[in-house]
């Protein structure tokens, strides 16, 4: 018989400590001073790469850190409402996976950018925004383009496999689960390798161990193939 699953200690929100930065050291070092020093409005910063070299996860870490300083943060990506109100109780704005932004979200985009770094009154606030490709290469409106490339501009590069078991691992651990190397050689031999889907592959394999009461081996991820 399952249990139902309780959703104590299951993804826990991304830190920047957490981030294995491998060849993205100085984005990563950089993401973390940008956090520490967002209250004096830093030049605004882009970060660009593929799926799974780690954008959202900066983005949310960064956004994690300055709310435990009590900071208010805008937060900007292809699920947020159209139109959605910029407020001038930000500290910052983050803006995720901006080359799949529609006409609506580029409007608000665009809206915020220029709100937080030339407000009519008051201080300019800090914005981190990233997207799949280079800012000249986004099919966004030209002049959203050109502003995101105003400031910092770095490239993420994928992890090479010992780094992406050091990752899987690291991220077991902060769920209190056992991934051993077998298991971890089978996930990356057959899923995607990119980190935003092993992390929700992850989640749903820890969610599907403890409905089943089994430990997370080869034959648990087969049989929840099987029967989800």
């Amino acid at each position: 018989m399952k249990q139902i699953a309780l959703d104590i200690g299951l993804a826990p929100e991304p830190t920047l400590a957490g981030f294995l930065a491998g060849r993205n050291a100085q984005a990563a070092q950089h993401v973390r001073l940008w956090a520490e020093s967002a209250g004096r409005a830093p030049v605004p910063t882009y970060l660009w790469g593929p799926p799974g070299t780690g954008k959202t996860h900066l983005l949310r870490a960064a956004r994690q850190a300055l709310r435990a300083r009590g900071a208010t943060v805008g937060w900007l990506d292809a699920a947020t409402p159209p139109r959605a109100a910029w407020s001038d109780a930000w500290d910052a704005v983050l803006m995720d996976d901006v080359h799949l932004y529609g006409a609506e979200q580029q409007h608000t985009a665009f809206n915020w950018f220029v709100n937080a770094v030339a407000p009519a009154s008051g201080r300019p606030r800090a914005v981190l925004a990233a997207g799949a490709v280079p800012p000249a290469d986004l099919p966004v409106r030209e002049d959203l383009r050109t502003r995101l490339a105003w400031g910092h501009v770095f490239e993420l590069h994928a992890l090479p496999e010992p780094e992406m078991r050091a990752v899987l691992r690291q991220a077991a651990d902060a769920r209190g689960v056992f991934l051993s190397d077998e298991v971890m050689g089978y996930v990356l031999a057959r899923f995607s390798r990119d980190l935003g889907s092993l992390m929700q592959l992850l989640d749903h394999l820890d969610r599907y161990a403890l409905q089943t009461q089994r430990a997370i081996t080869i034959p648990l991820i087969k049989s929840m193939l099987e029967n989800e």
